[in-house]
Formats: structure tokens, C-alpha cells, sequence
């Protein structure tokens, strides 16, 4: 059974305006119709949200003001007050120029460098909302798993199958013993042999990809400590991570699908898991990594210089 996405977070302090924004990205896709209305008025227009009472809200959407308060505790506010408190920052913030409005879709008859442009917004808009809504305290979990684990799998397909590799390489690099799987029967046939101290990585950014879930799921009951790398927390991966690493996306459209502004959060994810291993067994990622950079040198010299 999908578990239900929290709609309070006992102990856990509000999100900052700056990262509403992306808390809606990440959690429209699984509101319902009218609690998505609500979420996206408010983050296209924080100011003008942020003048109205909670009768004035649910007008302004055709809702109701129990959906106005569902989707602000959703969202991480403890009521519609805080809310509105976070609208008015964001509002501040966009009005002094350091959050810039949202850029239009790509067009089919947009000139090359409005598409640079808007991809670039778009790209770093992404890594905004991601390094904004990613949970530290779930990222050092992750992090002292990897670096104490016997050995890693990492599961991924398509896209985030070539994001999947990029992390095997990384570790490789400073001496971890690392697999990276986008076959299903390989990635499961491979699960069973993990146990506890080893770790299971998925990632998927729809959070409900069967080939990515069901190694996931036979390494967690083996006992391995698992993580999965998603834009989906309350996706079916969910229920089988120990650690959930939210990823951002930009938004979707018909010339730029979601596997292209998922893979550049799920990129930074695996930086961030690279770095804090690295410096967790700095001691002997050191070596390795020089030993690596001193063999690649090597075989690309030219060969009367070897």
C-alpha cells in the first residue's frame, strides 16, 4: 500500500519561504485536484495570497477553507497564519530581485537563445529547490551507511539508470566496492546476496518505478540499509528506504520531459552522497582518488611520454 503523504511534521520547524516553491513541485503531483489549485495559486502569486484570509483563498480557488488548511499543513505550515507569513517573504524576496519570476515553456518557434536561457533558469531553479527541501539529517544517514558498507548496489533505469553510474564510478573512485543495475534480474538476483552493514540505493524520480521498487524491497528485507533518490516521497519506494532523499524537477513540458530536469537534482543528490563519503574516509578516498587520477594520466599520455 502507498503510504500516505504527512500532512504535519512533529517536530520539524516550517519550511523557509524560499523553499515553498519547491515544496509544491515536489508535492502537487500527489494532491488532490482542489488542494493543487490552492498550492499552485499561492506560489504563482505569493503576494496577492498573502493579502487574503482563508475565506478569501478558498474563493479565489473554488475550494473550501478546510482544503485552504489541509494543503498549508501539507505543505509543512502548521496552519494557514504561517502560511501566509511564508507568502509574504516569498513575496519580498521576488520584489528585491533574488527570486526571480518563473520563465515561460520552451516554444517550438523559440529563438536557440531564448532556449539557452530558459534552460538555464530552469536548470538552476532545480538545483535551488533541491538543495532547498533536502533534508540534511536524512543525507548524513545515508552518507555514514555508505561509508561503512560492505558493499553497495544502486538501482536505476533510463535515465536514472546513467545517474545510477555516474554514483558507481564516484565510489569505485575512492575504493568502495559499488554496482550499479538498471536490469531488473540482475539488480534483484543481485539484492539477495546484500546484507545488514551493506546499502541499496534506488533512484526514480516518479518514486514508482517496479524495476527500481522490487530490488529495493528484497534488499531491505535482507537487512541492508536502504535509500532511495526520489521526486516522489510518498511514492510505493518509499516503503521500502530507510532514508528518503527528495529530489526537485523543473517543470515539465512537451519539448523537455521530465527524465531531463529530474536527472540534474538527482545529480546533485549523488554529489552531495559522494562528497560526505569522501570525507568520512578521507584517509583512504585520498589515496584512491590520486591512485585513479595518476592512472588516467597515464593511459592518456602520449605513449613516447610514458
Amino acid at each position: 500500500m502507498t503510504p500516505n503523504v504527512k500532512e504535519t511534521f512533529a517536530g520539524e520547524a516550517p519550511p523557509a519561504p524560499a523553499a515553498l516553491a519547491a515544496k509544491v513541485r515536489t508535492l502537487a503531483p500527489s494532491m488532490t485536484r482542489s488542494m493543487q489549485r490552492v498550492a499552485e495559486t499561492v506560489a504563482g502569486d505569493p503576494a496577492g495570497c498573502a493579502a487574503l484570509t482563508v475565506t478569501g483563498l478558498a474563493e479565489r480557488t473554488g475550494t473550501s477553507e478546510a482544503t485552504v488548511v489541509r494543503t498549508a499543513r501539507l505543505l509543512g505550515y502548521p496552519g494557514y497564519r504561517d502560511l501566509r507569513l511564508a507568502l509574504a517573504g516569498l513575496a519580498a524576496h521576488q520584489q528585491s530581485g533574488r527570486a526571480p519570476a518563473v520563465t515561460a515553456d520552451i516554444a517550438v518557434d523559440d529563438p536557440i537563445a531564448d532556449v539557452v536561457a530558459k534552460l538555464a533558469y530552469d536548470e538552476q531553479q532545480t538545483l535551488a529547490d533541491t538543495a532547498a527541501g533536502l533534508d540534511t539529517v536524512q543525507l548524513g544517514a545515508a552518507v555514514s551507511a555508505l561509508a561503512a558498507a560492505g558493499r553497495i548496489d544502486i538501482y536505476g533505469v533510463g535515465a536514472s539508470g546513467l545517474v545510477a553510474q555516474d554514483l558507481h564510478q564516484k565510489l569505485l573512485r575512492i575504493g568502495l566496492i559499488a554496482h550499479a543495475f538498471s536490469d531488473p534480474h540482475l539488480a534483484v538476483t543481485n539484492a539477495v546476496q546484500l546484507r545488514a552493514k551493506d546499502v541499496a540505493i534506488a533512484i526514480t524520480h516518479s518514486g514508482s518505478t517496479g524495476d527500481v521498487i522490487e530490488p529495493l524491497r528484497v534488499a531491505f528485507e535482507r537487512g541492508a540499509t536502504t535509500v532511495a533518490i526520489t521526486g516522489r516521497p510518498d511514492g510505493p519506494v518509499s516503503q521500502y528506504a530507510d532514508h528518503v532523499l527528495t529530489t526537485s524537477t523543473a517543470r515539465e513540458s512537451e519539448l523537455r520531459p521530465a527524465a531531463m530536469s529530474s536527472r540534474t537534482s538527482q545529480l546533485l543528490v549523488v554529489d552531495c552522497l559522494f562528497i560526505g563519503v569522501a570525507q568520512r574516509t578521507y584517509e583512504t578516498a585520498a589515496p584512491a582518488l590520486a591512485a585513479s587520477y595518476e592512472a588516467l594520466a597515464h593511459r592518456h599520455a602520449p605513449r613516447g611520454a610514458r
